[in-house]
């Protein structure tokens, strides 16, 4: 991260557009959602946008792409699916995008499970990962199996750990909530929940977070761990795909306790 700038900028309901801008302030946006903010974003920080990277197919994370690349000529990169359909370099798991400006390379990584052509982009000490993982948290299976999406978090935890987890959406509060009705006594899950709630009480995101911080808080990274198998029904479930799937579902129905 030398001479690299991170920004997250808040768009949507609940979305999170990433740019990554080198030291001559030439910026990648990754999965531009909307066009209004990434403009003003760009005018703020008074850099240039030279490429767009987008992870998967939903409108949330490629509806201002083309505004985009059509006023700033930047090139876009996307996952091989039809449903993307503005011009892009189409890349898949083991490609590298390099990009002159800004100056950056990055890896291609397939994580499909909330979506079968959903892929991540690491380097740099970053891992732009869409909805796939969150902080203390993991996409919704709307595409793929639970075997899928538990490969995709096993290759992404993978990664060192001081990545800068940069995902699609601030969730945190209430991944954190959910997680503590399984792992009540993890102090590293407790101290995650109370700085959350304190930075989202002043407005500010949570994110990015690290990869080391997700392995000792988010419960679809710890699914072989005693605390998560104990709070599951392991009686029937003992497999760990089944475990996951187990643990997707009582998150799919969870609600937020009333404040």
């Amino acid at each position: 991260m030398t001479d690299l700038r991170l920004i997250a900028v808040p768009a949507l309901t609940d979305n999170t557009i990433w740019l990554l801008a080198d030291a001559a302030g030439a910026t990648v946006v990754v999965d531009p959602g909307e066009a209004a903010p990434v403009f003003a974003a760009l005018a703020r920080e008074r850099v240039r946008l030279g490429a767009i990277l987008i992870t998967h197919h939903h409108d949330d994370h490629i509806g201002g792409a083309a505004e985009l690349a059509a006023s700033t000529g930047a090139i876009i990169h996307a996952p091989v699916d039809a449903r993307i359909g503005v011009t892009a370099v189409r890349v898949g798991d083991g490609d590298h995008v390099v990009l002159d400006a800004p100056k950056l390379r990055f890896e291609v990584i397939a994580i499909p499970g909330h979506t079968l052509s959903h892929i991540a982009y690491y380097g740099h000490g970053v891992l732009f990962c869409g909805d796939t993982l969150f902080s203390v948290g993991c996409g919704r299976l709307f595409e793929g199996s639970p075997a899928q999406m538990l490969a995709s978090l096993d290759r992404l935890a993978a990664l060192p750990a001081d990545t800068l987890v940069c995902c699609g959406h601030e969730y945190t509060v209430a991944n954190c909530a959910f997680a503590r009705t399984l792992d009540p006594d993890n102090t590293a899950l407790a101290a995650r929940s109370a700085q959350a709630n304190a930075l989202r009480a002043q407005g500010a995101s949570t994110l990015p977070t690290t990869l080391g911080n997700e392995r000792a808080c988010n419960p679809f990274l710890r699914i072989d761990s005693a605390e998560l198998i104990a709070a599951l029904d392991t009686t029937r479930h003992t497999d760990r795909v089944e475990r996951f799937a187990q643990l997707r579902r009582r998150k799919d129905s969870f609600r937020m306790p009333a404040q």
